[in-house]
């Protein structure tokens, strides 16, 4: 996959560190929002050996409140133009509005993840025109009251049909789809049940023909399993790594990425053995 300048070997997995520049995500909310904090923790993540960093400045944790576009864009262009300045890595902008997208790839930002799929004001011709790849998740409903009683009759079929959708809608517009991700949404509109059939079913949607994106790090699912809060959930979120990477995943947005690097190194290296 080709990143402006930059190429993602997708014949192995890889990590795509966490960077939320919010005071209220559900992990990390408020760790990382001056500009030095912010710097420092990308250089930690490379270094740790992060593929991709993830930027983004509104939290979609359940019940988070809306941001504006001009404080989303204060949150996250100078640490993308930091980064990008700095740091040799491909940076996403995790955002769901069409001028966020348009000056973050204008800042440095390399890809688009959209936890909305395009389907924002403007989003799916902007993200075709800048030229990027980019990453549709599947969510039902939105973030601020997708918890609320999600219903499905069979959940990972509603959510490949979904994808499906949207990555037409996306060829039809004009996007590549060699420049396509998929991600369905772990946490995001389903339940504890729901996320374990994904988790089951995971080569349903890698079956797709599309590299698959998962994002499991200290979910509350994890949390609900263990009944562990979520400052002890790596053990858990190292599990569902590489359980995803042993299905065919091809990249883990995690929070921890060392160790969450050298679990989905092992179950790639088992499934490979030969």
């Amino acid at each position: 996959m080709i990143f402006k300048n930059k190429h993602l070997e997708l014949s192995q997995p890889h990590v795509m560190g966490v960077l939320n520049v919010t005071p209220d995500s559900f992990s990390d909310g408020g760790q990382y929002t001056s500009l030095a904090a912010a710097l420092g923790q990308a250089r930690t993540m490379v270094a740790d050996g992060a593929s991709i960093i993830d930027v983004g400045g509104e939290s979609t944790r359940p019940g988070a409140k809306e941001v504006s576009e001009q404080q989303e864009l204060d949150r996250v262009i100078p640490i993308i133009e930091s980064i990008s300045a700095q740091i040799d890595t491909i940076i996403s902008i995790d955002t769901s509005k069409a001028v966020v997208m348009s000056h973050a790839i204008s800042a440095g930002a390399d890809m688009i993840n959209d936890v909305a799929a395009l389907q924002m004001e403007d989003a799916l011709d902007t993200a075709a025109g800048l030229d990027v790849p980019v990453c549709l998740m599947h969510m039902q409903g939105a973030p601020r009251t997708m918890q609320h009683s999600p219903m499905y009759q069979d959940v990972v079929k509603e959510v490949v049909e979904f994808l499906s959708a949207r990555c037409k809608a996306c060829i039809d517009a004009g996007i590549s789809s060699e420049q396509i991700i998929i991600d369905p949404g772990f946490g995001f509109g389903k339940s504890v049940q729901h996320n374990i059939e994904i988790m089951q079913k995971l080569g349903s949607i890698v079956a797709e023909n599309f590299p698959v994106l998962l994002g499991v790090s200290r979910k509350s699912t994890i949390g609900a399993i263990l009944e562990r809060p979520v400052e002890e959930r790596l053990p858990g979120s190292l599990a569902l790594a590489a359980m995803a990477v042993s299905a065919g995943v091809k990249i883990i947005r995690a929070h921890d990425v060392k160790a969450t690097l050298d679990a989905i190194r092992i179950a790639f290296a088992i499934k490979n053995y030969a």
